[in-house]
C-alpha cells in the first residue's frame, strides 16, 4: 500500500480528467437516421444535432420516444464538452478514501464537497456526484481508447436519494459503440443498449442505434 502522503489525488484526478475524449471546440454538429428499439416496438426518424447541442428529431410521433431519443444524443455530447480543469474544479480538493486494486477513491471538500471519484489506468472509473438535487453512481466497467482520450463504453448508473442515501431508481446497464468519423478523428455515438430489471424483476432492453451519420460543416 502505497503511502498517502505520496498520493496527490488532485493531480492524479486532474490527469485522468484531461484524459477523457472531448470534441474539438469548432464541433458544429452531426446528423443521421435514429432507431429506437424494445421488446415490443421499433422506431425509425431523422435526427439533427447542431452546434448548441439541441437535438432535433424528425418522423416519429411518440413523444415519449422523441424525449427518450434526444435525452440520450444530449447527454453524450455534453461530455464531450470541452472545459478546462480549473475552470470546473478549482475549488476543489480531493482527499484519499482508499488506495486498491479497483483504483485510487477520493473524496471532494470545497465547492463539491461530499462528491467522489475513483481512478485506475489514469481512468475515472467511479463517479458519485450530487446533481441537480440527487446522487448519481457510475461505475465504469470498459473504457475505449481513441488514441486522444478515453470513452467509457460499458457502464451502470443508479440514482441515490441524497437524504436516506438509498437506491431511488432503477440500476441501468449501459453498453455502448462508437463510430470514427475520420477526418478530424470525431468518435460518435453508434449504438447504445440500455438493460434494466422492470418492477416484475425482468430484464428490459431499450437499444438506440445511429446510422448514416455525417458531420455538418
Amino acid at each position: 500500500m502505497d503511502n498517502p502522503k505520496k498520493i496527490n489525488c488532485k493531480e492524479i484526478f486532474k490527469k485522468a480528467y484531461e484524459n477523457r475524449y472531448t470534441w474539438k471546440n469548432d464541433f458544429h454538429g452531426y446528423q443521421g437516421k435514429c432507431i429506437f428499439l424494445t421488446k415490443n416496438n421499433i422506431h425509425e426518424g431523422y435526427f439533427v444535432l447542431g452546434k448548441d447541442f439541441k437535438p432535433n428529431i424528425q418522423n416519429i410521433e411518440d413523444e415519449k420516444v422523441v424525449k427518450s431519443i434526444a435525452s440520450q444524443l444530449f447527454e453524450v455530447c455534453i461530455h464531450r464538452l470541452k472545459r478546462e480543469f480549473e475552470s470546473v474544479h478549482s475549488e476543489n480538493n480531493f482527499n484519499l478514501l482508499k488506495n486498491s486494486e479497483r483504483g485510487i477513491e477520493m473524496l471532494v471538500s470545497g465547492k463539491n464537497q461530499g462528491d467522489k471519484y475513483r481512478v485506475k489506468n489514469n481512468c475515472i472509473n467511479m463517479v458519485y456526484r450530487k446533481i441537480h438535487g440527487t446522487i448519481i453512481e457510475i461505475f465504469v466497467e470498459e473504457f475505449l481508447d481513441t488514441g486522444t482520450g478515453s470513452l467509457s463504453k460499458k457502464y451502470s448508473s443508479q440514482q441515490i436519494d441524497p437524504d436516506t442515501l438509498k437506491t431511488n431508481s432503477q440500476k441501468l446497464q449501459y453498453e455502448d459503440e462508437f463510430l470514427n468519423m475520420g477526418k478530424d478523428d470525431y468518435w460518435i455515438l453508434n449504438s447504445r443498449t440500455i438493460k434494466y430489471l422492470n418492477q416484475n424483476e425482468e430484464e428490459e432492453t431499450q437499444k438506440f442505434v445511429f446510422e448514416d451519420l455525417c458531420l455538418l460543416n
